[in-house]
Protein backbone atom coordinates (compact mmCIF):
# COMPACT_ATOMS: atom_id res chain seq x y z
CA UNK A 1 0.00 0.00 0.00
CA UNK A 2 1.43 3.20 -1.05
CA UNK A 3 2.10 5.95 1.50
CA UNK A 4 0.14 8.34 0.57
CA UNK A 5 -3.13 6.38 0.93
CA UNK A 6 -2.10 4.75 4.32
CA UNK A 7 -1.56 8.70 6.27
CA UNK A 8 -4.88 10.31 7.37
CA UNK A 9 -6.23 12.74 5.12
CA UNK A 10 -6.77 16.20 6.97
CA UNK A 11 -7.63 18.58 4.81
CA UNK A 12 -6.42 22.02 4.42
CA UNK A 13 -6.70 24.69 6.83
CA UNK A 14 -5.25 28.11 5.70
CA UNK A 15 -2.82 29.63 7.82
CA UNK A 16 -4.23 33.18 7.49
CA UNK A 17 -7.57 32.76 8.08
CA UNK A 18 -8.42 34.52 11.45
CA UNK A 19 -6.34 37.54 9.90
CA UNK A 20 -9.26 39.46 8.61
CA UNK A 21 -12.77 39.88 11.01
CA UNK A 22 -16.05 39.95 9.58
CA UNK A 23 -17.71 43.55 11.15
CA UNK A 24 -21.86 43.25 10.84
CA UNK A 25 -23.41 46.80 10.08
CA UNK A 26 -25.66 45.97 13.12
CA UNK A 27 -22.19 45.58 15.00
CA UNK A 28 -20.84 49.11 14.30
CA UNK A 29 -24.61 50.36 15.41
CA UNK A 30 -24.07 48.67 18.78
CA UNK A 31 -20.75 49.92 18.84
CA UNK A 32 -22.31 53.52 19.45
CA UNK A 33 -18.49 55.74 18.55
CA UNK A 34 -18.78 57.91 15.71
CA UNK A 35 -15.57 56.96 14.20
CA UNK A 36 -14.67 53.48 13.90
CA UNK A 37 -10.94 51.85 13.09
CA UNK A 38 -9.87 48.31 13.95
CA UNK A 39 -8.35 49.58 17.20
CA UNK A 40 -11.78 50.36 18.57
CA UNK A 41 -13.30 47.41 17.18
CA UNK A 42 -10.58 45.23 19.55
CA UNK A 43 -11.36 47.53 22.56
CA UNK A 44 -15.23 46.43 22.29
CA UNK A 45 -14.62 42.86 21.47
CA UNK A 46 -16.24 42.62 18.36
CA UNK A 47 -13.10 41.78 16.22
CA UNK A 48 -10.33 39.02 17.97
CA UNK A 49 -7.29 40.75 19.14
CA UNK A 50 -5.29 38.71 16.46
CA UNK A 51 -7.05 40.31 13.57
CA UNK A 52 -4.84 42.07 11.73
CA UNK A 53 -7.86 43.63 9.43
CA UNK A 54 -11.55 44.24 9.14
CA UNK A 55 -14.29 43.99 6.32
CA UNK A 56 -17.54 45.56 7.34
CA UNK A 57 -20.43 43.23 5.71
CA UNK A 58 -23.84 44.28 5.00
CA UNK A 59 -26.04 42.13 7.67
CA UNK A 60 -28.28 44.50 9.84
CA UNK A 61 -28.88 47.75 9.86
CA UNK A 62 -27.31 51.09 10.25
CA UNK A 63 -28.86 54.51 11.20
CA UNK A 64 -26.81 56.94 11.95
CA UNK A 65 -23.59 57.89 10.12
CA UNK A 66 -20.47 56.39 10.69
CA UNK A 67 -16.88 56.96 9.94
CA UNK A 68 -14.84 53.84 9.16
CA UNK A 69 -10.90 54.40 9.51
CA UNK A 70 -8.80 51.78 7.72
CA UNK A 71 -11.72 48.97 7.06
CA UNK A 72 -12.58 47.83 3.63
CA UNK A 73 -16.66 47.35 3.25
CA UNK A 74 -18.41 45.16 0.99
CA UNK A 75 -20.50 47.33 -1.86
CA UNK A 76 -23.74 46.80 -0.19
CA UNK A 77 -22.49 47.67 3.11
CA UNK A 78 -20.80 50.50 1.84
CA UNK A 79 -23.92 51.69 0.27
CA UNK A 80 -25.27 51.71 3.48
CA UNK A 81 -23.39 53.81 5.32
CA UNK A 82 -23.05 56.33 2.53
CA UNK A 83 -26.86 56.41 2.59
CA UNK A 84 -27.14 57.20 6.30
CA UNK A 85 -24.61 59.78 5.51
CA UNK A 86 -21.83 58.35 6.71
CA UNK A 87 -18.22 57.36 5.28
CA UNK A 88 -15.77 54.71 4.53
CA UNK A 89 -12.08 55.17 4.16
CA UNK A 90 -10.37 52.10 2.80
CA UNK A 91 -6.67 51.21 3.75
CA UNK A 92 -4.50 52.08 0.82
CA UNK A 93 -3.40 48.77 -1.34
CA UNK A 94 -0.20 47.30 -0.34
CA UNK A 95 2.25 47.87 -2.92
CA UNK A 96 2.98 44.57 -4.92
CA UNK A 97 6.47 43.03 -5.23
CA UNK A 98 8.26 43.79 -8.36
CA UNK A 99 7.88 41.45 -11.11
CA UNK A 100 11.07 39.59 -11.32
CA UNK A 101 10.88 38.57 -15.06
CA UNK A 102 10.33 42.02 -15.45
CA UNK A 103 13.05 43.67 -13.54
CA UNK A 104 15.50 40.61 -14.83
CA UNK A 105 14.29 41.76 -18.55
CA UNK A 106 14.64 45.50 -18.20
CA UNK A 107 18.53 44.89 -16.29
CA UNK A 108 19.21 42.58 -19.10
CA UNK A 109 18.30 45.84 -21.51
CA UNK A 110 20.23 48.30 -19.77
CA UNK A 111 23.41 46.17 -19.83
CA UNK A 112 23.36 45.92 -23.46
Amino acid sequence: MPLQRRLPKRGFVSPTRGLVAEVRLSDLERLGADVVDIDALRAAGVVSRFALAAKVILSGKISRAVTCNGLSATKGALAAITAVGGAVNAPAPKADKPNAKASAKAKTAMKG
